[in-house]
């Protein structure tokens, strides 16, 4: 997901930003000696969507252009009922980062490949708004949910059968992070529409009462550690030594000197926050990998403190740049969604390389009171979806589905990690990272990552045929 900025005090509470899928770059040659897919594979078309779905006042049958964008080049045609693989955007315009999967698999499966832009993103913002103004009326942003976007999703994808004459066309859903999360809840809420659904990096269950607290950071922390003890204990001392520094008469000034900040620092926690986003991020897309931050803390002259160590392995993540510690701009949609319906409790508990922060809902409900003057509801989506006792529940009504997660990514924590049912199944890799298994696959790719891909085609495939066979006993 969206890679979150750490924040101190109360703000730690509300800004739990998941970097979902627009960070989940990739780089490279891919697999056969191709271009990495790009966006201008696709045509753009934009689909005039309803506002409201789930009201009938005269507002609600209002519309807004809806971006979506399809390539046909491999597509079997409706006469052949070849699939349709349709990726559901997430927390982030349509780009190139969304096409991997599509391209890498269209050929083999025929399929027709459609990428939907989410509402409120990109292009897809109603009443042609920009989105902070979209955000600053409490009478637009009231239809930004992910409710709201499934229906989104079934509406074109339904236009789309029709339009092409493909009724007996299945559908695949597929999405990384949110947009994961988002595939799975697609397919038990529209089961109809979607015959499966890929949802990688999906953490479903990292919601109160359901996934610990601290599990996210237990799991940066764990990356850590199994790559350098030395490298885990230089950072979870440091934490102690910034703060005795921060205190000294112009000590702010010397931790600014030493991490050479854009901007002189304010607060011990600017410096702290910048550092714990860096190493959650090198756990989390495992770019740069933690062995790159850990080799430079490690690696650092013997001359140097440990905040010198710790400047290294800043280096290491971020680059060679003129300066660090830039404030980063807050991604303004997600931050809507984790007030209004996403409270995804992540806080640092005791016993990692992290000074404990934990997660303190109070706080939080009264950041999102100041920032858009309502009140979570930090129950509402395992309401909705569920979440509670999945096994049981999803066993029960649930099928096709495939839950596809990187052990070293820290959202699999939230993640279901067990088979559920012969059709609702968990495909995980002990090394892998957020999303990696629905990126554009490159000649790098270790055996593990493509035995994982071949795994989640050989279960499609089989949905497919299972569903062919259906067709052909029971739809006439």
């Amino acid at each position: 997901m969206a890679r979150h900025p750490t924040m101190s005090s109360s703000h730690y509470s509300l800004l739990i930003i998941l970097i979902l899928f627009s960070a989940c770059v990739a780089a490279g040659e891919t697999l056969d000696g191709h271009r990495i897919p790009k966006l201008s594979d696709f045509q753009t078309f934009f689909y005039n969507q309803t506002l409201d779905h789930f009201d009938y006042r005269p507002e609600s049958y209002a519309t807004f252009k809806q971006r979506y964008v399809i390539n046909f080049n491999h597509w079997g045609g409706a006469n052949a009922s070849a699939p349709i693989f349709a990726y559901l955007g997430a927390e982030a315009a349509i780009d190139d980062h969304g096409v991997g999967f599509l391209i890498d698999n269209a050929a083999q499966f025929r399929a027709l490949s459609v990428y939907i832009e989410h509402r409120f993103y990109g292009e897809s913002i109603p009443y042609g708004l920009t989105l902070d103004k979209a955000l600053s009326d409490p009478n637009v942003r009231g239809y930004f949910s992910s409710a709201q976007a499934l229906a989104d999703y079934a509406e074109i994808l339904v236009y789309l059968k029709h339009k092409l004459n493909a009724k007996d066309s299945p559908i695949i859903v597929i999405g990384g992070s949110y947009g994961g999360m988002l595939a799975s809840w697609f397919r038990l809420k529209y089961p109809h529409v979607a015959l499966g659904a890929l949802a990688s990096s999906a953490p479903i269950l990292y919601f109160l009462d359901v996934t610990p607290q601290g599990a996210f950071y237990s799991v940066v922390a764990k990356d850590f550690l199994e790559t350098s003890f030395s490298c885990h204990e230089t950072i979870r001392l440091s934490w102690e030594e910034i703060d005795r520094v921060a205190s000294e008469p112009h000590g702010l000034t010397k931790l600014s000197n030493t991490f050479k900040t854009c901007r002189p620092l304010q607060s011990s926690s600017q410096l702290k926050d910048h550092l714990i986003y860096a190493y959650e991020g090198a756990a989390q897309y495992n770019d740069p990998p933690v062995k790159e931050i850990c080799n430079a803390i490690d690696g650092a002259s013997p001359r140097n403190d440990i905040l010198g160590k710790i400047f290294a392995g800043l280096v290491a993540s971020d680059g060679n740049l003129p300066c660090y510690v830039n404030p980063s701009q807050t991604d303004l949609g997600w931050s809507w969604q984790t007030c209004s319906e996403m409270v995804m409790p992540i806080g640092i508990t005791e016993n990692t390389m992290f000074q404990p922060e934990p997660f303190d809902l109070n706080s939080y409900n009264n950041d999102c009171k100041r920032s858009y003057g309502i009140t979570p509801r930090p129950h509402w989506i395992t309401t909705y979806y569920g979440g509670h006792d999945i096994k049981l529940v999803l066993h029960r009504f649930a099928s096709n589905i495939i839950f596809s997660n990187g052990l070293q990514d820290p959202y699999s924590s939230g993640g279901v990690l067990k088979n559920i049912s012969d059709t609702v199944v968990a495909v995980y890799t002990a090394k892998g990272s957020h999303c990696l298994d629905i990126l554009p696959a490159t000649k790098a790719d270790p055996d593990w990552l493509v035995k994982q891909r071949k795994i989640e085609i050989e279960i499609i495939q089989k949905w497919i045929a299972t569903y062919h066979a259906d067709l052909r006993t029971l739809g006439k």
